[in-house]
Order: C-alpha cells, then structure tokens, then sequence
C-alpha cells in the first residue's frame, strides 16, 4: 500500500521527502520521514501524551494528560480527519471465528487467516487492500457508493501535477468549484474495471447484513467469509474539547481552523480551507496560516504534574 500523492508532493517545510520524487512511497516510507522530521528540531517536544479533555478556562485552556496537567494561553487541534474508526452496527452479527478489523489496523496478508476475504468500502484504501490480498486470497470486495475514478498518471505525469498547475488545489471550500469538489470523493489509480481485469476481486454491491460467517449484500447475494476488512472511513469525535466552537452537528466552526474562542485553533480537517488541507504536502498552508495567529500574542504554558 502507498500514498496516492507522489513523493514530490509528500514533503514538509524544510526536509523532502526522500527517493524518487515521482514515485510513490509506503506506509513505512512515511512513518520513517515523519520520525526524521521531529527528530530534527531541536525542541521540547514531549510524545506519547495521551490527551484526556481540553477546557476553556478564565485564563486560557486546561489540557487533560494521564498523569499531567497542560495550562496553555492557546491550543491547537491537528488530530486530523482520521480519527474514531467507523464500523456498521451489523458487523456484530458475525461469528467469532470470523476475523474483522477496521482498515486503520490492517498491515500485510500475513495478519490474516487463509480462505476468503470480504473488503467492506469502495475508496482508495478499500481498492489496495483487495488488491493487494488478490494474489494469495478469493476476495470480494463490497462497494457501495461508487466514487468517480481518476488516472494516478496522465501523460506521463502526475494526477496531483495537473491539479497544481490549473490552480485546483488552492481552490477554497468557499469558492463555488471548492463547494462542487468538497462534496465529491474521488479513487485515484484504481476503477472497478481495472480491478477486476489485473486482480482476482470479485465486485460486490453494498454490504447489507452478517449472520455467522455469511455477509448479505443489497442485490440479495451472499459470500460465506473468512475475514472481514472494513474500509469504510472514519468519524471524528471533538467530545473531548470543551468550548463552544461546533454546530448541533459536532462540526467545527472555524475560519480556516481559527475558532470563534480565542487561542484555540484546527489544523489538518478535511477542506479546511483546500482540497490539500488534509494531505501531507500541502497541510502546511494552512499550518502556517495558524502560525501567523498564534504568534500575534506570546503564548505561555504550564506542565503540572499530577499527584
């Protein structure tokens, strides 16, 4: 499995991103440049602080550790678009026996037992899993909504090079063709055709229903599974931050990730302000926007360790 954005396009301010520039790199490719991009700085940067509640408080905010307590004059949330993993209630329905995880915890074929394997979910991750899977498994791959397809390469070139060069990528959500793009998603390198003629995946519509070790779809066909991939996304969860920034939906509102409550901010959402606001290369638009905000006060915080 890769990124879908070329390595020319996967970099962070001050250190590219390594190897081919239009080749496209792997998880641990990336996990690898992400480690290299934190240990290069030299700052107190405390990892592993799993972070219980954020609250406005008179003066500023409280941040909620194990074990610790963070006063800060200002915050910023850059938990991402990919937060609580999203499973349909009817995956309960399968027996024990039957081995299901979420996409978010898959990482090779040898996690999973021989037989058949169902992949739940018709986006990009949905598409390389089953790909992937095809050649030591019969898989079946449910896919509901079907997303529009786009070439990885055009020409020779990358898909992400003409979005730059046409100026679609700086497009904001509050343009009209950002309001058209925002609601779309779209499956970059794969189809349903290509799929199917270069990898043994059977094509399924969407899955319906589970009873033991047999998955329903929505044409009334069956398959009896031996694995359950679920491909099918995330939600996000704010429940933790306490301030009055989100509509009776639990959606941030924001101005670019500023909020209406002084000092705290969001980095890294889906169409934060551009279709690049959740991708690796291009989130530091928006990182720097935030920056320019925090930096018109000077922000202070407190560690108090709990007793």
């Amino acid at each position: 499995m890769t990124l879908f954005t070329s390595r020319r396009y996967d970099s962070l301010p001050g250190l590219p991103f390594p190897g081919d520039p239009d080749g496209y790199p792997s998880r641990d490719e990336v996990v690898s440049y992400l480690q290299q991009y934190a240990e290069r700085f030299d700052l107190p940067v405390e990892l592993g602080s799993n972070v219980r509640s954020v609250s406005r408080g008179a003066e500023g905010f409280a941040v909620e550790l194990d074990g610790a307590r963070i006063e800060a004059d200002q915050v910023v949330i850059a938990t991402g678009p990919f937060q609580t993993p999203r499973i349909p209630a009817f995956a309960n329905g399968l027996d024990s026996g039957v081995v299901q995880m979420h996409s978010d915890h898959y990482r090779k074929p040898a996690g999973l037992p021989e037989g058949t394997v169902l992949v739940v979910g018709g986006g990009n991750t949905g598409f390389q899993i089953a790909e992937e899977l095809s050649d030591s498994r019969e898989v079946h791959l449910a896919v509901g909504s079907r997303q529009t397809p786009l070439p990885q390469r055009i020409f020779g070139r990358d898909l992400f090079w003409y979005l730059e060069v046409t100026g679609l990528m700086r497009k904001s959500a509050a343009t009209r063709i950002g309001r058209r793009l925002a609601g779309r998603d779209t499956l970059i390198g794969s189809s349903p055709r290509t799929v199917t003629r270069r990898s043994r995946v059977e094509l399924r519509p969407r899955a319906v229903g589970a009873e033991g070790s047999r998955v329903t779809f929505s044409d009334g066909s069956a398959v009896d599974v031996h694995a359950v991939i679920w491909a099918t996304g995330y939600t996000t969860d704010y429940s933790w931050v306490g301030a009055p920034v989100f509509d009776g939906a639990g959606r941030v509102l924001h101005q670019r990730g500023v909020t209406a409550s002084p000092g705290l901010y969001f980095l890294g959402m889906s169409w934060q302000h551009t279709r690049g606001s959740a991708l690796l290369g291009w989130v530091k638009d928006d990182a720097e926007y935030i920056a320019q905000h925090t930096t018109r006060t000077t922000p202070s915080f407190e560690l108090r360790r709990a007793a």
